[in-house]
């Protein structure tokens, strides 16, 4: 009889993940098989079961420790599944995490890049891990189409998962899995189409095949394109994955490679705020494009990863992972900067960003169990590393004219570059990373496991080097550059973590935990007396205690918190005792984020589903130049976040079902001095599916409203710049298992 094995996902890129087993015990072949199956479930080849409902997990991936239940962890982590991802027609990954009531979405400076708030500070699309691996993802904007899971962590995690390729996540993580195929096999198509005329289809093909279903492979094949839903913007994309997969005794090995081509066109992104503004400007119309039509952004990404498992003994497990990833990126962009808040006048200038992307990352390392005494032993220890190439050049424009953020003209493309750097056809290589860690943790059992307490170091080296572009020209004339390195940072430090758990009951645990995240420490300007030195990196400690709850049908986290990071620095201008004037660069100041979060999910009767939160926020600056901002808020930290969401099978209409969300953000400062501030926005969105059968074959009918009354609101002041919530988009959709 042949032994079934929970599915399990394969993304979008080339993963090969392997395990090796305990050797079968050759005279009791029944005995054996109980073994391999218990390997498989507690191997990272396995994804936690689902709450009741199917929306959320009750675990995920935590970096080196492995695949974990949440209940048994001191950390906070949300997993969104492929079926929340399917009945809401999320599209990317920004979609699923509007359900996340710690998490709110900003664009990138002046671009259409996804960058994530998770508990107060930004996590970029770049530190977004794939499988445990950094530097695999696509850039900017990663399609769901092919995603099992999407794993959110709350708090600084650098002994986890390591440091991050570009430093930011020091507020949480997110972590996808891929699709894999599953021991029953799937043929899915879906159809989609948005209001305004954007039409996609997706291919999704899942099949096991050999002896005991050893072998895996799944196909998804996805496109989209036309209009948006806002004005004069335009989107393209495209999408194809494959994942194989084999599940032996004790060796697992699959294999992942992906292609994503986006394109959009007419970019409406984010709006700059000039000097001298006393208030921020109402937010224009939802669906108006304050962007100019020769605008776009491209990027294509090729990419891919390999892991293997080798299952050493009952209580020990080895692993190695790899993958790569080259990207190709384009963009001519134009954001209007803002003059006069009440008029909505702004100028704009135009600039043309070529960038490539070269990224190698590999990890390994051993999980297991031991036992000394009435003190049971959960050992991890890891090795990772990552090397990062990036290739840039610019071409800055003089302005094109003013512009009005309301009443917006056509503005003719600008093609007269006052400032360029490198070669826009080639670009030359301007930056190299090596990060590189070891780690190593315990989690000691007490009483029968009831109190886990773990502790753990992860020893991590920061090596960046910078290159100047290769010819530097302003106004026709070369100032610099040559394409030689420019400056190196190469410095090592610790990141401990500790926590512990205690479950009161099968159903109640009570957890506290000290983490931290790190970034490459600050450099001193140029002018600066000591702009040589080299600082080390920058630690951000999170404090955190609360309390989880699993009633099988449904679950809740409740949490506290304190994190403290550190800002960027400041230079200061002094005298020294001959009265020269100097500046010196100041490494000094931070912010403070403290909140209470609290998380409900699952299904508490059946055939009603929720999700609901919120996350009560307070920041603080400490230690800035002169004291002047001692106090204040820091910049783009929502003061409270609320969602609730609902999914409600109607009783007496077999297969119908209607959900509701609301999202409601707190006010937020758009500048350090707070004299700039964001009012509450709410959102409401709606949507019904109908399940039924046609020729035998399963159906599926839905249809979802975002931002259904269109409210016109700034969704985030992130980086100190605006972004826009999107306007009302209608979707609909069929899927058909044939």
């Amino acid at each position: 009889m042949a032994l079934r094995f929970p599915s399990r996902p394969t993304l979008l890129a080339l993963c090969c993940s392997v395990t090796l087993g305990a050797h079968a015990d050759d005279s009791l072949q029944l005995g054996a098989t109980a073994i391999n199956a218990d390997a498989v479930k507690q191997s990272s080849s396995s994804t936690p079961e689902e709450y009741a409902g199917g929306q959320v997990a009750r675990g995920g991936r935590m970096g080196v420790l492995g695949n974990q239940d949440n209940m048994d962890v001191p950390f906070t982590l949300t997993s969104y599944t492929s079926k929340l991802i399917e009945d809401q027609q999320a599209e990317n990954v920004g979609d699923v995490l509007l359900n996340d009531p710690s998490v709110r979405e900003s664009f990138g400076y002046g671009n259409q890049s996804q960058v994530f708030v998770i508990r107060g500070l930004p996590l970029a699309s770049d530190d977004i891990s794939y499988n445990g691996l950094y530097g695999v993802l696509p850039r900017q904007i990663i399609s769901t189409d092919a995603l099992e899971r999407v794993e959110v962590f709350k708090g600084p995690n650098a002994f986890v998962n390591g440091v991050s390729p570009t430093g930011t996540g020091l507020g949480g993580s997110v972590n996808l899995v891929p699709k894999r195929a599953g021991d029953e096999p799937i043929r899915r198509y879906t159809q989609d189409i948005s209001s305004d005329g954007r039409i996609g289809e997706h291919l999704d093909l899942g099949q096991r095949f050999g002896e005991d279903n050893r072998f895996g492979a799944r196909v998804n094949l996805a496109q989209r394109e036309g209009d948006t839903a806002i004005d004069d913007e335009s989107q393209r994309t495209q999408l194809f994955t494959l994942g194989l997969d084999y599940r032996g005794d004790n060796f697992r090995l699959s294999g992942d490679f992906g292609y994503q081509k986006q394109r959009i066109n007419g970019l409406r992104n984010t709006v700059q705020l000039g000097s001298g503004l006393t208030s921020i400007p109402h937010a224009p119309s939802a669906s108006h494009n304050y962007g100019q039509d020769w605008t776009y952004t491209e990027t294509e990404d090729t990419f891919g990863m390999l892991r293997g498992e080798w299952d050493l003994n009952d209580s020990w497990t080895a692993y190695l992972a790899g993958g790569a990833k080259h990207t190709r990126e384009t963009g001519q962009y134009g954001t209007p900067s803002l003059t006069n808040a009440s008029t909505g006048a702004a100028s704009i200038a135009g600039s043309f960003i070529p960038h490539q992307e070269d990224n190698t990352t590999v990890m390994a390392g051993l999980n297991g169990k031991l036992q000394t005494g009435p003190v049971s032993h959960q050992i991890a220890f890891g090795l990772s590393s990552i090397w990062t190439e990036q290739k840039n050049a610019y071409a800055f424009y003089n302005s094109t004219g003013a512009t009005n953020i309301y009443h917006t003209p056509d503005l003719a493309k600008p093609t007269d570059a006052y400032l360029t750097g490198g070669d826009l056809g080639d670009p030359g290589v301007t930056g190299k990373t090596r990060n590189r860690s070891v780690a190593l943790s315990d989690t000691l059992g007490f009483f029968d496991d009831k109190l886990l307490v773990t502790a753990g170091l992860r020893r991590q080296q920061l090596l960046v080097e910078g290159y100047s572009y290769d010819g530097v020209f302003y106004n026709g004339a070369q100032l610099a550059g040559d394409g030689t390195r420019s400056s190196i940072y190469d410095k090592s430090i610790n990141s401990p973590v500790y926590g512990i758990v205690y479950k009161a009951t099968d159903y109640l645990s009570v957890y506290a935990n000290h983490i931290e995240g790190l970034a490459q420490g600050p450099s001193p300007s140029a002018t600066a007396r000591n702009s040589t030195d080299t600082f080390s990196p920058g630690r951000t400690k999170q404090s955190e205690a609360g309390v989880k709850l699993d009633m099988q049908s449904f679950g809740a986290n409740l949490a506290v918190f304190r994190i403290e990071k550190p800002t960027d620095g400041y230079t200061e201008s002094l005298t020294d005792a001959n009265g020269t004037a100097y500046s010196l660069f100041v490494r000094d100041g931070d912010q403070v984020n403290r909140g209470v979060e609290l998380s409900v999910f699952g299904e508490p009767v059946e055939g009603l589903r929720l999700m609901a939160g919120g996350t009560r926020m307070q920041s603080e600056l400490q230690n800035t130049q002169g004291g002047a901002d001692d106090g204040n808020h820091a910049i783009g930290v929502p003061t409270f976040q609320l969602n609730a969401s609902v999914d409600w099978d109607v009783p007496g209409l077999d297969g119908v079902a209607l959900n509701a969300r609301m999202l409601r953000t707190g006010g937020q400062y758009a500048d350090q001095a707070n004299t700039l501030s964001l009012p509450t926005w709410n959102r409401f969105d709606a949507g019904a599916r109908y399940k039924f059968k046609l020729e035998q074959k399963d159906v599926t009918l839905r249809v979802n409203v975002e931002n259904l009354t269109d409210k016109n609101y700034w969704a985030s002041a992130n980086g100190g710049y605006l972004t826009q919530g999107d306007p009302r988009l209608v979707k609909f959709s069929g899927t058909v298992d044939f």
